[in-house]
């Protein structure tokens, strides 16, 4: 039984391996920017994933502490993107009104 669960954290690890790659594709081609910070949310979620399998494939409890650092260090990268991105959307918008207010006081 024990040599069944190995097998099946190792097909599981592999899996969200390949998951992974397809989220680094989508992330690096996404057409908007939100589709990159969603893969990028993704990736740090499979990458949490995987490790808290290895941890189980090799029965060290250790690992899961990686795993929460981790988790912590994803999460504020996502929250530093989201503002980052917030940024540049009132930048655009503050830009457009002035071109818009600037239009119209020339009529």
């Amino acid at each position: 039984m024990d040599a069944a669960f190995k097998l099946f954290f190792l097909v599981c690890i592999i899996v969200l391996a390949v998951l992974t790659f397809f989220c680094l594709v989508r992330t690096i081609k996404g057409p908007r920017l939100v589709d990159r910070i969603v893969g990028t949310n993704m990736i740090g979620t499979m990458t949490i994933a995987v490790i808290a399998l290895l941890a189980a494939y090799l029965n060290e409890s250790s690992i899961l502490d990686i795993c929460l650092i981790y988790a912590i260090m994803s999460f504020v990268a996502v929250i530093v993107l989201t503002k980052i991105y917030i940024g540049i959307y009132n930048e655009k918008k503050s830009r457009q009104s002035r071109i818009e207010e600037e239009s119209q006081d020339e009529y």
